[in-house]
């Protein structure tokens, strides 16, 4: 069955780096759109990142255009966010997701596969 595994979080001071990695297995990794959510306590799930099956076509949320970068390795069926300059807001459970179409999107409910999400916790 298709597993999305997410790993690298963690607890980070304010200004400091992480990076995520979702290794995904059962799915034809490179005919997948894989995106980045993120959510807090007490909030909904918002988009952080996502980008398309060919690398090349990636887009951000707002809040995090300029720090994060989403990237793939399809020989490797992973994708990662490496995350720079965090701040105590970035503080959630950032999850992967998975899409059967060529480019992301920032609807959670058009995702297909999900993994079970990796706590960052952004320290002031």
């Amino acid at each position: 069955q298709v597993q999305l595994v997410e790993s690298g979080g963690g607890l980070v001071q304010t200004g400091g780096s992480l990076r995520l990695s979702c290794a995904a297995s059962g799915l034809a990794f490179s005919s997948y759109a894989m995106g980045w959510f993120r959510q807090a306590p007490g909030k909904e799930r918002e988009f952080v990142a996502a980008i398309s099956r060919s690398v090349g076509n990636t887009y951000y949320a707002d809040s995090v255009k300029g720090r994060f970068t989403i990237s793939r390795d399809n020989a490797k069926n992973t994708v990662y966010l490496q995350m720079n300059s965090l701040k105590p807001e970035d503080t959630a459970v950032y999850y992967c997701a998975a899409r059967r179409v060529y480019g992301g999107t920032a609807y959670a409910s058009e995702y297909d596969y999900w993994g079970q999400g990796t706590q960052v916790t952004v320290s002031s």
